[in-house]
C-alpha cells in the first residue's frame, strides 16, 4: 500500500531503502506580495559513502527599478537532522519544516539571515490515472530511472512573513508552487521552465524536456503542463505529444509543441542566472544555471484557433545543454 501511495503522492519521502549513490530534493517557489522577492527553499537529502547529509539550498531573486539581485546559499545538516513524515507528508531539518500546510524557514550564515512562516492553502495537485500516477506517467512505474520528477501543486496561495536580513517580506495573498526531484543524478542535458504568475490568476505552467537515459540509450523525454481555467493540458512523451520545435539561445528558448489538435507555442526568456548545486551519483558537487526572473509567454491553439495567450513572469528557468 505504501508504494502506490507514494506512487500518486511523490511528495512524500522515496528514499528509505536507499544509502548509497541517492538524492532526494523539494522545491518550493514563492513570489512575495509586491512581486519584488522571489524565494525558492530546496531542502533534501545526499545519500552515499563519501559525503551523505542533509541540505537546505536558499534562492533569493530581488527586483529592485531595472535591476535584478540574484543569490544562493547552501545549508550543510547532518543527515540525522533529517526527518520526514509517514502518515502526513513533511520533512523537518532542524528548525525548518517543510509540508503542503506549512513552509517554516530558521537560517542564518556569515551572508544572510532568513526566519519565517507561510501558510499555504489551496494546493492544485495534478490529475492522476492509472496510466499517468504522477506527472512522469507510465514511467512513473518503472523502478531503473536515473531521476523521477514529482508536481505537487501547480499553484497555491500564501499567507505569512519572511524576515530577511532584517527586513520583513509580506507573502499575504501572494502565490507558490511545488516540485521534486529524487534518484542519482539530473539528466545530462535539459531545459526546465516554470510559471504561475500570469495575467490570468489561475494559470500554472511546468515544463521539463531532457534527455533520459533508458536501458543502455538515451532518448528526449517531454513532460509539459499547462493548467487553465480549471483545467489540465498536458503535452509529454508519454501521451504521444511531439516536439515540433526546439531554438536554443543564450537565455532564450523556444518551443512549439503538437498533441492531437492542440499546439502550443513557448518562448521563455532568463533575464540572469546564478548557480545551484545538483546531484551526481547521489552526492551534491555538480551545479547548474538557474534564474528566478524570467517570463515564459504561451499560445495554445486548437485546429488553427488562438484559445489561449498570456505572458507568465517570476518564472523559474534552467538550460542545461
Amino acid at each position: 500500500m505504501m508504494y502506490f501511495k507514494k506512487l500518486i503522492h511523490p511528495e512524500y519521502f522515496q528514499g528509505q531503502k536507499k544509502k548509497r549513490r541517492y538524492f532526494e530534493g523539494w522545491y518550493y517557489k514563492t513570489v512575495s506580495s509586491d512581486g519584488s522577492y522571489t524565494m525558492a527553499f530546496i531542502p533534501g537529502i545526499s545519500l552515499n559513502e563519501k559525503d551523505p547529509h542533509a541540505f537546505i539550498q536558499v534562492f533569493v531573486s530581488h527586483q529592485e527599478d531595472e535591476h535584478t539581485h540574484l543569490e544562493s546559499h547552501y545549508f550543510r545538516f547532518d543527515q540525522k537532522d533529517f526527518t520526514y513524515g509517514f502518515d502526513d507528508f513533511y520533512v523537518k531539518i532542524k528548525e525548518n519544516y517543510f509540508s503542503k500546510e506549512t513552509l517554516q524557514i530558521n537560517l542564518k550564515n556569515d551572508v544572510i539571515s532568513i526566519k519565517g512562516k507561510l501558510s499555504l492553502s489551496e494546493i492544485t495537485p495534478i490529475i492522476k490515472t492509472l496510466f499517468t500516477p504522477n506527472i512522469m506517467g507510465f514511467f512513473g512505474y518503472f523502478h531503473f530511472m536515473e531521476c523521477y520528477h514529482g508536481v505537487v501543486s501547480m499553484t497555491h496561495e500564501l499567507m505569512g512573513d519572511m524576515n530577511l536580513n532584517g527586513q520583513n517580506v509580506s507573502f499575504n495573498q501572494s502565490k507558490g508552487y511545488i516540485e521534486k526531484d529524487w534518484g542519482k543524478s539530473f539528466p545530462r542535458a535539459y531545459v526546465w521552465l516554470q510559471s504561475n504568475h500570469f495575467q490570468n490568476k489561475k494559470t500554472s505552467f511546468m515544463f521539463s524536456y531532457a534527455d533520459i537515459p533508458f536501458l543502455g540509450f538515451y532518448f528526449k523525454g517531454l513532460i509539459a503542463n499547462l493548467y487553465y481555467e480549471g483545467k489540465e493540458y498536458r503535452f509529454a512523451t508519454y501521451n504521444f505529444a511531439k516536439v515540433k520545435k526546439e531554438i536554443i539561445e543564450p537565455r532564450k528558448v523556444s518551443y512549439v509543441l503538437k498533441k492531437g489538435k492542440y499546439r502550443l507555442e513557448i518562448v521563455a526568456e532568463s533575464t540572469n542566472e546564478i548557480d545551484l548545486a545538483s546531484p551526481k551519483d547521489g552526492q551534491m558537487i555538480n551545479s547548474i544555471k538557474e534564474g528566478l526572473s524570467g517570463s515564459i509567454h504561451l499560445k495554445m491553439y486548437k485546429k488553427n484557433q488562438l484559445v489561449f495567450e498570456d505572458t507568465g513572469y517570476h518564472a523559474g528557468i534552467e538550460i542545461m545543454k
